[in-house]
């Protein structure tokens, strides 16, 4: 992985991350190369000083984007709205849970997105998705040729959200191959917690299975071909997902997840590893979760395992994952592929340290991840572009 700043495993994911977005290397340096001295320290002072660096960055590159809207040049100020859109994303990502920036921040990377998307002409239908006496916000992405489509219902990860996953590429790759996507923020991620308060559900069946409820309603879908995929965290949701709703034909796990309650055990005991992560993650995960404690969000994290559960999924699997993950061990990825009897096939992809693509979701080089999920999608769901 790119590594800036040298043993600071999180700032160098953002970078890595905001590249994957299509940030623009020399502005990335612009935003990074103050840091340096803060990344080694990575305490609360040197948080700030990321979230005001990657801030002043998306703001420059906004106001460049506003002058060309202004000239009515609208593909070159969609195009740097995109790359705000990533910037001010890293900005919102740094700062703990209930900073009173965050939202507005937030707010702001929404209205970039917005913005970019609809000057480039984007592909790209905001929607809301009917949950409860909620809905969730998703981004809509049809396939190319005539419909209807298959669709994929692409799931989030702990701390994702929809624009990021958009911006990585994925939903492009299986428009091209006559594949269409939603990106659903569900509960625990993106705007459904920051702007509605949903909190994570570990019966991801439910929200996934809402989604495919709102795609059995477009004309433009052809909802007897759905799949479902999940990054990160995701590799836990979609799996889960699946077992419990056969609508959906296949299933992709970016990234495995065994037991996501050991997981969080092992970091909310540890808070030495925690400090030298990301100072906030306690915070986040009980305001992801709802509960007025990390501890006590361990008992419903507790139920978040793939054991006893992928021995119900029936549907073609194929899981990605990274042989240097940090994260999520490979061997984790291994006891999933092992555990998953009943599928009709199952495929464990792991990116090497000499193919490039070997970390955390493939995070230092997502390229080879996307093409290896478009191509493995279309074919299961039966896409093709006359």
């Amino acid at each position: 992985m790119f590594q800036f700043f040298p043993g600071n495993y999180v700032w160098n994911t953002a970078t890595s991350m905001a590249l994957a977005m299509g940030g623009h290397v020399m502005e990335i340096d612009e935003a990074c190369r103050p840091l340096k001295e803060a990344g080694q320290r990575n305490d609360a002072a040197a948080q700030e000083e990321f979230f005001q660096s990657w801030g002043r960055l998306g703001e420059r590159i906004e106001k460049l984007a506003e002058a060309d809207r202004a000239a009515g040049n609208e593909l070159a100020a969609g195009r740097k709205y995109l790359r705000a859109t990533a910037y001010h994303m890293m900005a919102e990502r740094m700062l703990p849970p209930f900073d009173p920036r965050r939202a507005a921040r937030y707010r702001r990377m929404l209205d970039c997105f917005r913005a970019g998307a609809t000057l480039r002409r984007e592909p790209v239908e905001f929607v809301e998705i009917p949950y409860g006496a909620q809905s969730m916000p998703a981004l809509f992405v049809p396939g190319e040729g005539a419909g209807p489509w298959p669709c994929l219902v692409h799931l989030d990860g702990f701390d994702g959200m929809k624009e990021m996953l958009y911006l990585m590429g994925l939903a492009q790759e299986l428009r091209l191959r006559g594949v269409a996507t939603v990106i659903v923020d569900h509960p625990g991620v993106g705007e459904a917690i920051r702007l509605r308060g949903m909190h994570v559900e570990p019966e991801t069946e439910k929200p996934a299975g809402a989604a495919a409820d709102w795609l059995e309603g477009r004309a433009d879908v052809d909802a007897t071909r759905l799949g479902v995929l999940g990054i990160s965290l995701g590799g836990y949701y979609a799996p889960r997902a699946a077992a419990f709703d056969r609508r959906f034909r296949c299933c992709v796990a970016w990234g495995a997840s065994w037991d996501y309650g050991r997981l969080t055990r092992e970091r909310v005991h540890n808070l030495r590893h925690i400090e030298r992560s990301v100072s906030h993650w306690p915070d986040h995960f009980r305001w992801a979760f709802g509960t007025p404690t990390a501890e006590a969000a361990l008992p419903i994290s507790a139920r978040m395992t793939l054991e006893g559960v992928i021995e119900k999924l029936t549907c073609p699997f194929l899981i990605v994952h990274g042989e240097n993950d940090r994260q999520t061990a490979l061997a984790d990825a291994q006891r999933v592929l092992d555990a998953a009897v009943n599928a009709a096939e199952r495929e464990l992809r792991v990116l090497t340290l000499g193919e490039g693509g070997s970390e955390h979701c493939n995070i230092d080089n997502m390229t080879l991840a996307v093409d290896h999920i478009a191509e493995w999608v279309a074919r299961r769901l039966g896409a093709g572009r006359e």
